[in-house]
């Protein structure tokens, strides 16, 4: 999405924490455009707590980020003590018409990692552009249902459903979400995280 980094700080876990999470992605992450309270991690901690699933959701997003990015900040965006990651990434990498194959590998290698460490995914998907044509499209749009049952994981199929082509939930761009944009992907995806933390308080 946008280029430039957002401010970003590893997570500390407060020591009684209950389900420590890390929401590692990019500006659909980081909440470009917004305060921090209208970010996505701030938002979907509160619908989780409402629901009666206390979570810390730390936000590793940065803006302009690809796949590749993501991993090479991985270990350090993702420290000791995280139990679960919701990975939101390669909307950038299709921005830029990137090889998909090249993105599915990246992505491959975040889950491999994290899942060594002992730590679970929640995948988040992304749609390519249509503007790319069909090959690309059916090629980048694969990626994330091929991840999911390969790694078995809980899939979110399109991060920005409900909200991409909206221009009443997004900014001036046309890309990012504003704040009633999050709550619409917050509500939307709220099911998939709460079948995630289930997962892990189990």
């Amino acid at each position: 999405m946008a280029a430039g980094l957002a401010a970003l700080t590893a997570p500390a876990w407060p020591a009684a924490a209950s389900l420590r999470l890390v929401a590692l992605g990019d500006s659909l992450t980081a909440g470009f455009g917004l305060p921090f309270e209208s970010s996505f991690p701030v938002l979907l901690q509160h619908a989780l707590s409402e629901k009666g699933v206390e979570t810390t959701i730390a936000n590793a997003g940065v803006s302009g980020d690809t796949a590749e990015d993501g991993l090479a900040r991985l270990d350090w965006s993702v420290p000791q003590g995280t139990q679960g990651v919701i990975l939101e990434l390669g909307a950038n990498d299709a921005l830029r018409g990137m090889d998909p194959h090249r993105c599915e590998e990246t992505l491959d290698r975040i889950i491999a990692r994290l899942k060594q460490r002992g730590i679970a995914v929640l995948l988040c998907g992304m749609y390519a552009p249509r503007n790319l044509g069909s090959d690309y499209v059916s090629a980048f749009d694969a990626i994330y249902p091929k991840l999911s049952s390969r790694y078995g994981l809980i899939l979110y199929p399109f991060f920005l459903d409900g909200v991409a082509g909206d221009s009443a939930l997004t900014q001036p761009d046309g890309l990012h979400p504003n704040a009633a944009g999050v709550r619409v992907i917050v509500a939307r995806i709220l099911p998939a995280a709460e079948q995630f933390t289930a997962q892990l308080a189990g």
